[in-house]
């Protein structure tokens, strides 16, 4: 048996149910792991809320870190006893054990701890796709990046300092400017309080960000439109405060250009999983990434880590511990 967190409608954190369910062995391509952490993120809310659509009754989490306990039929690649972690193996990562596709498991290095592990894949691979693949920043060029004392944001910002590019970041209070500015933000602003983009100029002195990677939708765009310098790119990852209304191809004043890119669609392709997770691994190993995870829930727990991240109560990473 297994302790799994469920769903059978959406809607608020309460939606969620601690259950038993007896795990079957590993079909063909798939293998058996038991979750040592689980990771919380913000796309677990829109699978909850229905934004993002999933059949039910059924499960929520994308990421996690663990043992592998038994490969199905036809998996060469790992295992009984090898440390994995995974962001892309389908949703139900909210559990103490799984099956889970072979294809989206990479193997965890003994140097990386499972804590660390589980709240690192999917956020950490997303800074990878936005920093390497989406746009190949270079040492120099200035960005906005929203929400840069969230999960996300955190690894975000030292990433970028290694870099050596420039960040100003946009934070919901003083105690988030200060943790940002701690991990590598150089400028940062209180959106509730500041006009975002009137700051922008003035940090760069008119020039505005090459780059604005914006995850939280709705609230943000038109600031983010309004602080990118001609021929500039919007990088929109996220929806958090809602998704972003028709917008006419007017408003992209100054030849600016939009991407919405998709995480999924870079690990689609092995090689490309691949690929990103070395990369990762070894900004982490290196010392030059750090994972902060600064809340830690049981599994059990897991309405109570939806109301905080909802509420953005929280900063860097959070944990499921099953």
């Amino acid at each position: 048996m297994s302790k799994v967190i469920r769903i059978e409608r959406h809607g608020g954190p309460e939606v969620m149910q601690c259950v038993d369910v007896e795990v079957g062995p590993p079909q063909a391509g798939e293998v058996q792991v038991r979750n040592h952490a689980i990771g919380v993120n913000y796309i677990d809310v829109y699978y909850r809320t229905g934004l993002y659509p999933q059949s039910l009754p059924g499960g929520l989490g994308l990421e996690g870190a663990g043992v592998v306990t038994a490969v199905g039929e036809g998996v060469t690649q790992l295992k009984a006893g090898d440390r994995v972690a995974y962001c892309s193996g389908g949703l139900g990562a909210y559990a103490e054990l799984r099956n889970v596709s072979a294809a989206g498991l990479v193997k965890l290095p003994r140097g990386i701890d499972f804590e660390t592990g589980a709240a690192m894949m999917l956020k950490g691979l997303t800074v990878q796709y936005l920093f390497r693949r989406t746009y190949k920043l270079q040492k120099g060029q200035t960005i906005l990046f929203h929400a840069a004392a969230g999960g996300v944001g955190l690894i975000a910002m030292q990433w970028a300092k290694a870099l050596g590019v420039t960040v100003i970041g946009t934070v919901g209070s003083p105690q988030k400017a200060e943790l940002a500015r701690r991990f590598g933000c150089e400028h940062t602003i209180l959106y509730k309080e500041e006009n975002v983009a009137e700051r922008v100029r003035e940090i760069t002195g008119g020039a505005m960000g090459r780059v604005v990677y914006d995850s939280v939708g709705k609230d943000t765009f038109q600031a983010s439109i309004d602080s990118l310098q001609p021929f500039g790119l919007l990088v929109s990852f996220g929806n958090a405060s809602g998704p972003v209304p028709p917008v006419p191809l007017t408003a992209l004043k100054g030849s600016l250009y939009v991407t919405r890119p998709s995480l999924f669609a870079h690990t689609a392709n092995r090689a490309n999983l691949d690929e990103m997770a070395t990369d990762l691994f070894r900004m982490v190993g290196s010392g030059k990434v750090h994972i902060e995870i600064d809340q830690r829930y049981k599994l059990e727990e897991a309405v109570q880590a939806h109301r905080d991240l909802e509420a953005r109560k929280t900063t860097g990473s959070s944990v499921l511990l099953p």
